[in-house]
């Protein structure tokens, strides 16, 4: 059985996709999702199934999809994803609740990458599919514009460790 962590886009965040973790754990129960485990309030939830990723993803975005009454968005990584990212974080140095993973299930042109204006002294460094962004001064202050950024769902570097630890776990590794 393969264990997967679930980042879902747009929840509980600005009055949209009010979603208690309790009713996610459950909707996650119903699709057959095994040893399911949520983090935070924001949309995070760590879980096994028999399911391949395509067929995973799907399955969970069409149930929060009914349930939200909205389109929904899921990324899903694995915990050796997650922790091969950690592991070519290149902001290790930095603060890490100041360094967000942008994660998407299609990367950016490098070349949209590479053309951004970073106002406040941001950084940015495409690791596959994701991208790596510090803000010296916090990304809630932070005037750079993202254009891709509806394809995609952030978390800090926090959280990630937390999420890959927690499938880890799972995995019994």
């Amino acid at each position: 059985m393969a264990v997967f962590v679930a980042l879902l886009r747009a929840i509980n965040v600005g009055g949209t996709g009010k979603l208690l973790m309790s009713e996610l754990t459950a909707l996650c129960e119903e699709a057959a999702f095994t040893e399911v485990k949520t983090y935070i309030q924001s949309g995070n939830v760590v879980f096994k199934t028999r399911l391949s990723e395509a067929k995973a993803r799907a399955t969970l975005e069409k149930a929060l999809s009914k349930k939200l009454g909205i389109p929904a968005s899921v990324v899903l990584r694995s915990a050796d994803q997650l922790e091969a990212l950690l592991d070519q974080n290149p902001f290790k140095e930095q603060p890490p609740n100041r360094v967000l993973v942008l994660f998407m299930n299609e990367a950016p042109a490098a070349k949209a990458v590479s053309a951004l204006v970073s106002p406040d002294g941001e950084q940015l460094h495409l690791a596959g599919q994701d991208l790596f962004i510090y803000y010296p001064n916090g990304s809630g202050r932070s005037k750079l514009k993202l254009p891709f950024v509806k394809a995609g769902t952030a978390r800090n570097v926090n959280t990630v460790t937390k999420l890959a630890g927690m499938a880890r776990a799972i995995t019994g590794g």
